[in-house]
């Protein structure tokens, strides 16, 4: 079974970049949002668990029919990352879906297409890629720990340098529905054009 693990930051900390363009408020509302978006389209695919950076994630995760796994300090997207592969390998997941929950597009077609297109048996990888910037939105692993964890700036290339170094499986699917992650006040407006 596939196991959807969305990766959900505290919400009042959450958009921090879009500071310029958004007051707090409306940065709380568009992270909680998208976050619920990301928990629902993930259910359509596999078994969801939140990895939650503050009780009031974990409640919405909850809320939402999500297992839940509470960070007990938040330090970023590879460890939590790591937290919640280590849980779901621990309870017998044969495969991961990350998701960010920073995507005001996603849907859950877009998330079967990306576990869809590891097809070929084995060892395998498949990377939506982020607008723009090099980055990965969602990443399906199958075997859940197939490659390490490389989120952040540029981080497409390193996944797929991993996996070649490893013998994994690789692709990248250019999905819209993946591609656009809110992370600069310009990301916005190229959501406000869909």
């Amino acid at each position: 079974m596939t196991w959807v693990i969305v990766l959900v930051k505290d919400f009042d900390t959450a958009k921090q970049r879009l500071s310029p363009a958004l007051e707090p408020a409306a940065r709380r509302e568009l992270a909680l949002a998208n976050a619920e978006r990301a928990i629902r389209a993930g259910a359509a695919v596999g078994h969801v668990l939140v990895v939650a950076g503050s009780e009031e994630a974990a409640g919405l995760g909850r809320r939402l029919g999500a297992e839940i796994l509470l960070e007990a300090e938040p330090r970023g997207q590879n460890p939590a990352a790591a937290a919640g592969i280590a849980h779901a390998l621990g309870r017998g997941a044969e495969a991961v879906l990350l998701l960010s929950s920073d995507l005001p597009l996603v849907t859950a077609a877009a998330l079967r297409r990306v576990v869809s297109a590891a097809h070929a048996p084995g060892p395998a990888a498949v990377a939506a890629a982020a607008t723009g910037r090099g980055g990965t939105n969602a990443l399906f692993l199958r075997p859940p720990d197939a490659l390490g964890l490389h989120f952040g700036d540029r981080s497409l290339p390193k996944f797929e340098a991993d996996a070649a170094a490893r013998g994994v499986e690789f692709k990248v699917v250019e999905d819209p529905a993946l591609a656009l992650d809110l992370d600069e006040p310009a990301d916005l407006a190229a959501l406000a054009g869909h």
